[in-house]
């Protein structure tokens, strides 16, 4: 059954290195698992790295049995037999019956062909569970009033194609799931990824991480790991929450002005920092005791938002942010995947093509 999972790494541009070439695409197949950024070749090189440059790049078409396998890369019997599990579910190698072995070639004759192939795969198997999820999200104008403001995130979804119905579990975990959303350790009977999912498929507006974690009953930092999952697949947005801007910054400013004044307001305060006639009502509102929540709002209304927020951290606040599903309709979240994944795709088949002439040479 197909299954590939995506990572967005940088290319290795220039090299025309075979080992820094395979390894980079090992990683962003999610094959190889990088104990940290940063570390050399040598380091990622593991038994899968072995198995692709010692047999399947030098050999593709030659039908590698389990035993052959082992004695070129000096591997055991049991770690062979778990990589080529990767290799197949990934699309990279195919499976052929020999008499009574099974034997394995590279898909096409060639690293290129076979990422083109399984490119090919990821893409038709990752419409058809978008347009699962699609399915399962409300249309609504108001959820992208706020534009985005969120951070660059390392793009990671996992491509699989749908498996058997699992008495007793919703479809929606399983999607969730074949997503690798929830996670790759999730306990058995555990729905917080799904039901976190259903929340925002709901909903046409922000909610916080504390909103989630409460409604839930889990904790903030369990909610907090789901919600990462979502937003490196591009399936949810993080956004300042507006309405919470004016509201923070007005407890932080009458806090401020009661325990420090006027005079620091104005200067370390971040006040001095805006329009003076701006800052000049704030000041004068929170002398007189007539400063709302709602006088805080209007007065903001002609400052960006950047020097809000940086008003808010220097009063000693922090930016309220909430979670949101990335577009106002199911459409719109699959086109945002679906980008996402062709450009690390094209990635990858750029990649395979250099290593192809790297080998040739």
């Amino acid at each position: 059954m197909f299954r590939l999972r995506l990572i967005e790494y940088p290319m290795p541009t220039g090299s025309r290195d075979p080992d820094v070439l395979l390894a980079w695409l090992l990683d962003s197949m999610g094959l190889v698992r990088r104990k940290f950024e940063g570390g050399t070749v040598d380091e990622g090189q593991g038994a899968l790295h072995r198995i692709i440059s010692g047999a399947f790049l030098k050999e593709p078409l030659r039908g590698w049995d389990a035993k052959s396998l082992c004695e070129v890369t000096g591997l055991s019997q049991t770690g062979v037999h778990h990589q080529l599990v990767k290799l197949r579910d990934s699309g990279l190698i195919s499976a052929h019956t020999s008499g009574r072995w099974h034997v394995h070639v590279l898909r096409g004759g060639r690293i290129s062909s076979a990422v083109e192939l399984l490119s090919n795969e990821a893409r038709t198997v990752l419409k058809i569970r978008m347009r699962d999820l699609s399915e399962k999200i409300s249309d609504s104008k108001d959820r992208m009033s706020v534009a985005s403001q969120d951070d660059e995130v390392q793009f990671r979804i996992l491509i699989s194609e749908p498996g058997p119905v699992v008495p007793g579990k919703s479809p929606m975990a399983s999607l969730v799931k074949d997503l690798g959303l929830s996670g790759e350790r999730a306990r058995e009977g555990d729905d917080l990824t799904s039901d976190i999912m259903g929340v925002l498929c709901e909903s046409s507006v922000p909610i916080t991480t504390l909103a989630l974690s409460e409604k839930m009953g889990e904790s903030r930092s369990r909610v907090s790991r789901s919600l990462q999952k979502m937003r490196a697949a591009g399936i949810v947005d993080r956004v300042p929450m507006m309405d919470r801007i004016a509201q923070d910054i007005f407890l932080g400013l009458m806090r401020q002005y009661d325990a420090r004044g006027e005079e620091w307001l104005m200067t370390r305060g971040g006040l001095g920092r805006i329009d003076e006639e701006i800052s000049k009502k704030l000041v004068s509102g929170a002398k007189n005791g007539s400063l709302s929540i709602d006088k805080v709002q209007t007065i903001l209304e002609a400052v960006e938002l950047e020097p809000q927020k940086l008003l808010l951290n220097t009063l000693g606040g922090r930016m309220p942010y909430g979670f949101r599903i990335s577009g106002q309709n199911g459409n719109e979240v699959s086109e945002n995947v679906l980008r996402n994944a062709e450009r690390t795709l094209r990635r990858l088949n750029t990649v395979a093509q250099r290593l192809d002439e790297a080998i040739s040479t």
